[in-house]
């Protein structure tokens, strides 16, 4: 976020991101920056002056998104009272961030762009970090099947579900994400396919990589 905004003009910015990332997940990256301005109540100009181009708005949402989950994470392994709870917290409220629905939106190119910025490291080595904890003590305490690994969580995080019209989505997503939980306690009856993702498949999720070995 950029420092040493007067309070106006933050809330301002704050207004457009919040309102871009609403209408990127309704209407797709390409909504005219014009709705945007308009659902944030803001003038196109007062846009423009914060984010020249479409590019920096984007970078702005996904920036958001990305301290609203290292906030999530921090918050729910402080608050809860074991590794199992946490894990669980941290998994719903990702879930409910639709964290896997803007990067689907975005063309590869700039997907890539906007994930892999120096700036967005040391947020990111933050997420990698509590779930990697979490992870390993909630399978350390007997709650967490053996067979997952913290790059099964990275996918789980951004698990989205279609709901046809009509349908109460948020009650409907709820359910999928109660099922998935389930589906991840030690005492869950079948076995999976495959091996377990482990924290390289975590890392490149997220994007980031450790440095190389010297």
């Amino acid at each position: 976020m950029e420092k040493g905004l007067r309070a106006d003009a933050r809330r301002n910015r704050d207004l457009i991101v919040a309102a871009a990332q609403e209408l990127f997940l309704e209407q797709g990256v390409d909504v005219p920056l014009e709705e945007v301005a308009r659902r944030a109540g803001v003038g196109v100009g007062t846009l423009y002056r914060r984010f020249p181009d479409r590019e920096a708005l984007l970078r702005a949402v996904g920036e958001e998104s990305l301290r609203r989950l290292v906030d999530l994470a921090e918050t729910s392994w402080q608050e809860e009272p074991d590794a199992w709870h946490a894990l669980c917290r941290f998994l719903r409220g990702s879930v409910a961030m639709r964290l896997g629905v803007l990067p689907a939106k975005l063309q590869p190119h700039l997907h890539q762009r906007l994930r892999t910025g120096p700036d967005l490291h040391e947020m990111r080595q933050l997420v990698i970090a509590t779930v990697l904890r979490m992870v390993e003590q909630a399978q350390a305490d007997g709650a967490l099947r053996a067979d997952i690994g913290p790059g099964d969580v990275a996918l789980l995080m951004t698990l989205n579900v279609y709901t046809p019209p009509g349908t109460h989505n948020e009650q409907a997503m709820e359910r999928v994400v109660e099922i998935m939980l389930d589906g991840l306690r030690a005492d869950a009856g079948s076995p999976l396919p495959g091996a377990s993702l482990d924290e390289d498949d975590l890392r490149g999720y997220i994007a980031v990589r450790l440095p190389p070995a010297e």
